[in-house]
């Protein structure tokens, strides 16, 4: 799966977060700077990973309602999930090598 998906709602969310591979989600926005080099590194990642980990971004302007329950205050903010539970939170310009670390730590 060498691609990364757009979430746009929040049931499909909750669906995809429930996977038994590491999904990483980037709540980003347009308007934001490091959320825009933060695309090109997830494309990386996903690249890199292939299979062994999902990717998925979610614009925080289009979910609010979602990025509010969450407790999102800063972003890009990095999300890693796996089988539903919340595994790391990071929050900041992140680098293609830690990614990689942390998605293969919860593989």
């Amino acid at each position: 799966m060498a691609n990364v998906l757009e979430i746009n709602d929040k049931q499909v969310f909750e669906k995809e977060i429930n996977s038994d591979v590491p999904v990483l989600v980037d709540f980003w926005a347009t308007w934001c700077g490091p959320c825009m080099r933060q695309g090109p590194i997830l494309h990386d990642v996903a690249f890199a990973l292939g299979d062994k980990a999902k990717i998925l971004k979610v614009d925080v302007d289009k979910n609010m309602q979602l990025a509010v329950s969450l407790g999102i205050i800063s972003i890009p903010a990095l999300f890693i999930y796996k089988n539903g539970e919340l595994k790391e939170k990071l929050v900041g310009l992140t680098d293609k090598e830690k990614l990689i670390e942390l998605l293969e730590k919860h593989a």
